[in-house]
């Protein structure tokens, strides 16, 4: 692995801020995650988690900061930082009128990959899609799309996976198979950063937990039940108190 710092971490990120309106989403949000590291990044609803997610996959422009995906910043080296990322988000990214299958081999065309139908059935075996390939993607069930979407970003074998609550819609088969591809430790040189609004599984999958809030992270630790708890009532109790107030 390279030593040049920028080359030592999967994702950086600095002085990341974002504003929708007049509404301040980000505020100079700042992180790190070392290669072969899963981070769970935890918060209430309308804490920036989705817009944070987004930027990093380069969804959405940030109003000022810096992100480094792999060493690659976004703002100059998008094309580059797309081979590198696998992303999942609330939208499953998938084109109704075509196959399950015909989406997979259409975004396995759209990176370049070869072997196309070997990668397609590593995915699908994967996410248990495999009987599903030739049905129409706007057929599928919520949960038949998730794992398509899963599938999907899985496909180019990226470096780094940045999912924004990617157990949403899945059934409890689907939520092991997730499991597993997050938990596998087999690659040093993989990373993650999820964000999820389950606190236990969140814990248990992760390697580190941040609690994102205020537009900042709050709290950045080790994925230890009792810490995390501690400090997400910490850091989010006074925000529930002022909006009981309201």
């Amino acid at each position: 692995m390279a030593t040049d710092s920028s080359q030592d971490f999967a994702i950086q990120v600095s002085g990341l801020s974002k504003a929708y309106g007049r509404a301040q989403v980000l505020r100079g949000l700042c992180l790190k995650v070392p290669w072969g590291q899963t981070l769970t990044v935890l918060g209430q609803n309308g804490s920036g988690k989705t817009t944070l997610i987004k930027t990093l996959a380069m969804l959405t422009k940030p109003d000022a900061g810096e992100v480094r995906i792999g060493g690659l910043s976004t703002r100059h080296g998008g094309k580059r930082v797309r081979r590198v990322i696998g992303v999942v988000t609330h939208e499953p990214l998938l084109y109704d009128g075509l196959k399950g299958g015909e989406n997979l081999r259409f975004f396995a065309k759209m990176f370049g990959l070869e072997r196309i139908d070997e990668r397609i059935s590593s995915v699908a075996a994967q996410m248990g899609i495999a009987e599903r390939l030739d049905i129409r993607a706007g057929a599928l069930s919520h949960g038949m799309r998730r794992r398509f979407s899963i599938a999907r970003a899985l496909l180019h074998s990226p470096r780094v996976l940045i999912m924004d609550e990617p157990e949403s819609g899945l059934d409890q088969e689907a939520l092991g198979l997730l499991e597993a591809i997050i938990s596998d430790k087999t690659n040093p040189e993989r990373a993650i950063l999820m964000t999820t609004h389950n606190m236990e599984r969140g814990i248990a999958l992760g390697d580190r937990v941040a609690i994102l809030s205020g537009g900042r992270i709050a709290y950045d630790g080790a994925a230890d039940a009792d810490a995390t708890r501690a400090a997400y009532l910490r850091h989010t109790a006074p925000r529930r108190s002022e909006a009981a107030l309201r």
